[in-house]
């Protein structure tokens, strides 16, 4: 039996990236899982890649809408009866220091990568008390930890979200939902393709990171796993890089190397 035996899992985020890698990491773990995302056609392709329709459940959502969060909520305690896991995962980023960056794109990925995350917490709370506890996971980022050239309304988004779960974590602990944040790097993703591909940031990468290398989806999954199991029964408010060591760093430069040149 896996760690995830017959408990009801939702992935927001599902169809690509982390949230995929995750939805195929709790079904191996033995979760009935409920897969959110617009890309429908990618969506009922996971289904199948998640023990069938017997065991998973796409459901068509705009996370930004909190209309449809409620519905996939309600979809999920209807489907399978109730609710244990919810992985706050859906996100967006763009570029754009603040000077010139339009209001609509802060608006978008405030209400995706913020906005959601409460919509998801709000509408789950109550399943999960029935079930008499569970475990939420927020998918923050290293860039909720520290600041980024050129990237602030994420940075802002994934700020909040390192402290929403914070307050989750004691507001809800006495009734026994864990909650929980994790904080990827760079990951070879769909999303950040552009970056992972690009020869300057690959040779960046190489020169400078702990690992010489972006993480991988699955890399990001097995510790979601974790956390969404009981195996992380006392494991509450934690905010957990998942960057091969790169905010391990205090900024300062390879002293030994450079002088040794």
């Amino acid at each position: 039996m896996g760690r995830l035996e017959g408990k009801v899992a939702i992935v927001t985020g599902a169809a690509s990236g982390i949230g995929e890698a995750t939805a195929l990491r709790f079904a191996e773990e033995g979760a009935l899982t409920v897969l959110a995302d617009l890309n429908e056609e990618l969506g009922d392709d996971l289904v199948e890649r998640a023990g069938g329709p017997e065991r998973s459940l796409f459901v068509a959502t705009d996370v930004a809408n909190e209309r449809d969060v409620d519905r996939l909520i309600e979809a999920a305690v209807e489907r399978f009866g109730g609710l244990d896991v919810l992985f706050n995962n859906a996100g967006i980023g763009y570029f754009g220091a603040t000077k010139g960056l339009d209001t609509g794109k802060w608006n978008r990925i405030i209400e995706v990568d913020l906005n959601s995350v409460f919509y998801g917490c709000r509408a789950a709370i109550p399943h999960l008390e029935n079930r008499g506890g569970g475990a939420i996971v927020n998918t923050a980022s290293v860039s909720g930890l520290g600041g980024d050239h050129a990237f602030s309304a994420y940075n802002a988004a994934k700020g909040a979200v390192v402290n929403y779960t914070r307050n989750l974590a004691l507001d809800l602990g006495r009734i026994g939902i864990r909650a929980n944040a994790v904080c990827p790097g760079l990951i070879e993703t769909p999303l950040a393709r552009g970056l992972v591909r690009n020869p300057n940031v690959a040779a960046f990468y190489a020169e400078n990171h702990p690992m010489r290398r972006p993480g991988k989806a699955s890399e990001v999954a097995a510790l979601v796993a974790f956390l969404a199991s009981d195996d992380a029964s006392y494991v509450n408010g934690a905010i957990i890089p998942v960057d091969g060591g790169m905010t391990a760093s205090n900024g300062q430069p390879d002293f030994p190397t450079l002088l040794a040149r």
